[in-house]
């Protein structure tokens, strides 16, 4: 499509007035260059041959009148309708990588937590109530960031074995609170063979096996 702009509405004014009052550049998308812009009594001008050259038109001159041919198309901005593209639902691609992070900082905390029970334990040392709240506080902080973040279907599945290895922790953890409240001897070969202790583990390194960004959900019979 050719177009005509008559001298009314691009002026061409002289070089000292440009040198004068020039302020800004205007520049066209997909073009390369740039045109002098000058501000003058609250109006916007532009010199209409840097215009041409920079949109590819040409400049021809009828009686009073200055006549600018614009190509039959200009080229846009590759992202001047994106805002107008039908928005699409992504598919499902496994795990996010934000609901892993926040999942493997609920194992950590979670292996920490055994592992205390463990040493105390195995080191003839109480289990205390007081240093068990502050896992369980960590946990059930972590368990939320988790929840928050699952987008995905398999991020959704996979929340179900979190919440699972953390339901084994805290049974685990009680048990040893009670021998504690009840003043019950706890022989420090207490966690061997434990089928809890053992239940958790093998939670952990399963869930461990698949926790990469995009990976499918695939269940662990013993976090359940």
């Amino acid at each position: 499509m050719n177009a005509m702009m008559t001298a009314g509405s691009l002026v061409l004014l002289s070089a000292a007035a440009f040198a004068q009052v020039q302020s800004s550049a205007l520049t066209v998308p997909g073009r390369d260059g740039q045109a002098p812009v000058i501000q003058h009594n609250g109006r916007s001008y532009v010199e209409v041959e840097s215009l041409a050259r920079i949109t590819g038109a040409t400049l021809g001159f009828q009686g009073s009148r200055v006549v600018l041919t614009l190509p039959a198309a200009l080229p846009t901005a590759p992202a001047s309708h994106a805002a107008d593209a039908p928005q699409t639902k992504p598919a499902d691609s496994g795990y996010t990588r934000e609901f892993l992070q926040a999942g493997v900082e609920q194992m950590t905390v979670i292996r920490e937590w055994r592992s205390a029970i463990e040493n105390a334990v195995r080191t003839n040392n109480p289990v205390e109530q007081t240093w068990i709240s502050g896992y369980r506080r960590n946990a059930d902080s972590r368990m939320q960031m988790a929840t928050a973040s699952a987008a995905s279907d398999a991020d959704r599945q996979g929340l179900a074995l979190l919440q699972g290895a953390m339901s084994l922790m805290q049974q685990m953890s009680g048990r040893f609170l009670g021998l504690r409240s009840s003043l019950t001897f706890v022989p420090t070969d207490a966690l061997d063979n434990d089928p809890v202790d053992q239940k958790i583990l093998a939670c952990a390194q399963g869930m461990a096996a698949q926790a990469v960004p995009g990976g499918k959900f695939e269940d662990v019979a013993s976090c359940h």
